[in-house]
């Protein structure tokens, strides 16, 4: 993994993600799910690309069982970008590096 992203748990989800100084994105995976591996390139490159502009940190839903019910994640790999301690936006499955720019762009 990228050293632009950070490993997020559930006791440090809220100093991490939640009291963050501006935008946030949070990848909810799973070491047993494909399209989470498939992804895993396109968000050190979208970490290294939006570096001061973007927060980028990963939550491994098998390790911590507290956070993704709290945000309603069913599926994953799952995306969300917080700002100010909020969902901002959504998404689900896995993204190309163009649409997930795409998604950030129109979000941050």
């Amino acid at each position: 993994m990228s050293e632009h992203i950070v490993n997020v748990t559930d006791a440090s989800f809220e100093q991490d993600v939640l009291k963050a100084d501006g935008p946030v994105l949070v990848d909810y995976w799973a070491e047993w799910c494909g399209p989470c591996k498939m992804i895993a390139p396109v968000l050190d490159e979208v970490a290294r690309d939006y570096q001061g502009k973007l927060k980028v940190c990963k939550l491994n839903i098998d390790e911590n069982q507290d956070t993704p019910p709290k945000y309603g994640v069913r599926g994953i790999p799952t995306l969300m970008l917080f700002k100010d301690g909020n969902v901002e936006a959504t998404k689900v499955g896995a993204l190309s590096k163009s649409q997930l720019a795409a998604f950030l762009d129109a979000n941050i």
